[in-house]
């Protein structure tokens, strides 16, 4: 190695990090409104490589297109810890407003089940409570 050879601080077993996980992780950011760092084993590889490096970085859909994708499906299966992730991301990231949050879950509402619907409302209206009180202060 000569000296003015760049040098790397991570330890010999830590491979530098790929475009595509650069990619993911710059995805994800811009998907939650936050940096993530990297992270360890399979399961985070999978997520930022795949899911955020590959499918939510795709021409076709904006970013507000599969957020609102995503909070139907999460909608549907119950999932309402999800979606207050998302919902709140897509407030911070203005995507969204609260009025928009509002009429999603009274739309689902019919077409998911009323309970299901309702749900997805309460969850909605603790993230614009936060995001309502954020903003004041």
């Amino acid at each position: 190695m000569t000296d003015d050879a760049p040098q790397d601080d991570r330890p010999q077993d830590d491979p530098p990090q790929s475009d595509r996980r650069r990619r993911g992780l710059a995805k994800m950011a811009e998907v939650y409104g936050f940096d993530l760092s990297d992270g360890p084993g399979d399961y985070f590889a999978h997520t930022a490589d795949h899911l955020f490096g590959e499918v939510w970085t795709r021409e076709g859909l904006t970013v507000r297109d599969r957020r609102l994708l995503l909070l139907g499906a999460l909608a549907a299966s119950g999932l309402d810890d999800v979606a207050e992730i998302q919902a709140g991301a897509a407030l911070g990231n203005g995507e969204l407003d609260p009025d928009q949050l509002r009429e999603i879950a009274l739309f689902l509402c019919y077409y998911i089940g009323w309970p299901l619907g309702t749900k997805l409302d309460s969850t909605f209206g603790r993230v614009i409570d936060r995001y309502t009180r954020k903003a004041r202060e």
